[in-house]
């Protein structure tokens, strides 16, 4: 196989997993075999292997090896996201059921909420995320608020569902995210929300709003997506500055 990202593995891995290649209970080769099959550096091995282990499939003990522990992914998912490449992993990772596209308008309470200038047009991509494909219960409900100059990039969702969003604006329009700002918030699940997600209304969710610019700060995509509880932690790593 050629050389490929930790993502590929750690997707390749888990579709092995759930195909009974690699039975529950069975070892998976080293890290060093890994590394040597797939082209992959040491480190990359280990980011997808730890991919693995966040989703409750495989377990890792010294001296023992990698055990397969389940052939399905559990409800929750934990996150680590650091730069704008990590983010556009996550995409790889998950499917995208889409459940909605259409033109809004925001007003005052829309703007407000997104952080977005009230009477500016926007297409609504609604979607669900799950695990993988054929899995029972979503990790959350997203809707994508793109710039109706971007219209076109609908059709291109429902062909590529495992894509971001803002990738297929960069490789469509040729306009490059350079940073993101994301702003997380504990909230009650919305009522209109619960049958979808299959969770009670009001109990608690974690919403996620990302604000996608590009080089000259013109914000080119919203996405706000909910999880439900206990179905999606994110992780966060700081190191003290050494100057």
């Amino acid at each position: 196989m050629n050389a490929s990202t930790h993502s590929q593995l750690a997707r390749e891995l888990a579709e092995a997993i759930a195909a009974g290649r690699h039975p529950v209970g069975s070892l998976l080769p080293t890290e060093m075999a890994l590394c040597e099959q797939h082209g992959l550096s040491r480190y990359a091995v280990r980011r997808a292997l730890d991919q693995l282990q966040e989703l409750g499939l495989i377990s890792r003990r010294k001296n023992v090896g990698t055990r397969v522990e389940a052939t399905q992914p559990a409800t929750g998912f934990t996150q680590s996201i650091a730069t704008v490449d990590d983010l556009a992993q996550f995409g790889a990772q998950h499917t995208r059921v889409i459940r909605g596209t259409e033109s809004v308008i925001a007003d005052l309470a829309l703007a407000h909420e997104l952080g977005c200038a009230g009477g500016s047009r926007w297409l609504r991509i609604s979607s669900l995320r799950m695990t993988h494909a054929g899995a029972s219960v979503p990790l959350c409900w997203t809707d994508v608020y793109v710039d109706e100059a971007f219209s076109e990039v609908a059709d291109l969702v429902k062909a590529s569902p495992e894509t971001l969003i803002s990738s297929l604006i960069e490789k469509r329009y040729g306009r490059a995210i350079a940073r993101i700002r994301q702003d997380i918030q504990a909230i009650a699940l919305p009522a209109a929300l619960a049958e979808a997600l299959q969770a009670d209304a009001g109990t608690p969710a974690l919403q996620i709003v990302r604000r996608y610019f590009d080089g000259a700060d013109a914000m080119l995509e919203i996405s706000r997506s909910i999880h439900p509880a206990q179905r999606f932690t994110f992780s966060m790593e700081m190191q003290r500055n050494r100057d």
